[in-house]
């Protein structure tokens, strides 16, 4: 059972990247919820956050999310952000933000496209075709268990 909404477990990924004095845009934002997302399951096998995980044209989207930081566009987030409570996980989202944070959001877009989850859940469509078709918390947990056991 998911501990945590999408909405909160964002908020502290903001709030680091604003206490390091370093931009994160929605874009970037929402392949690291994907990763924290991912990981979690393979390493918990039950999911950090609550809400659909969506494969979009630039890569996961979790909608709620993506509309609450919509209006900044490719552009960093500047409205300030205070952390939630979430002291159970914070270390695995600060894990997630030192492995995947020093990457910039186009590069986290070109890693998830080149990995079987997103792949899987677009399946045929064409690569500029909108979609709001699932990565399920099943593709995620054996793509990423399996990166886990070598």
């Amino acid at each position: 059972m998911a501990h945590y909404s999408a909405s909160d477990v964002a908020k502290n990924m903001v709030a680091s990247f604003q206490a390091h004095r370093k931009p994160i845009s929605n874009l970037k934002l929402q392949k690291l919820l994907y990763y924290a997302q991912a990981w979690y399951l393979a390493f918990y096998n039950e999911p950090l956050f609550t809400g659909k995980i969506e494969a979009w044209v630039h890569g996961p989207v979790v909608r709620e999310v993506f509309r609450t930081y919509k209006k900044y566009e490719w552009k960093p987030i500047t409205e300030q952000v205070s952390k939630v409570a979430l002291a159970k996980v914070q270390q695995h989202l600060d894990e997630v933000i030192r492995v995947y944070g020093k990457f910039d959001a186009v590069d986290l877009e070109r890693m998830t496209h080149q990995e079987a989850p997103w792949r899987d859940a677009r399946g045929a469509l064409a690569p500029d075709e909108p979609s709001n078709r699932v990565i399920t918390h099943e593709a995620m947990k054996k793509f990423y268990t399996a990166r886990l056991n070598g």
